[in-house]
């Protein structure tokens, strides 16, 4: 009895459908146009590569995680408040009659 591993077996081989094998090409779709027509144009590529370059960047509130987070509760609860304070006054008049 031998004490090594049997080898690897290899499956069989698959034969793919001629479809997979060779593929259409890509359809020449209208997005496809667009970004041919603004590769040829050297302007339009550059501004492309800067728009990608813009969305690229670190966000404020990626940076000073902490001021962003007490900016947005000043901000949050003075909206809160004027919307509470806004709907009892709406609910005053209405009690009054004055509307």
């Amino acid at each position: 009895m031998s004490t090594t591993p049997p080898s690897h077996q290899h499956r069989p081989r698959v034969d793919l459908p001629d479809w997979m094998r060779n593929p259409e090409p890509p359809r020449r779709t209208l997005g496809r146009r667009l970004s041919d027509l603004v590769d040829g144009v050297p302007a339009l590529a550059a501004a492309r590569r800067r728009l990608w370059a813009w969305q690229g960047r670190t966000r404020f509130s990626e940076r000073h995680p902490v001021v962003s987070a007490i900016a947005s509760f000043v901000v949050v609860a003075a909206v809160a408040t004027v919307l509470v304070v806004g709907t009892l006054y709406l609910f005053h008049m209405i009690t009054q009659h004055e509307i």
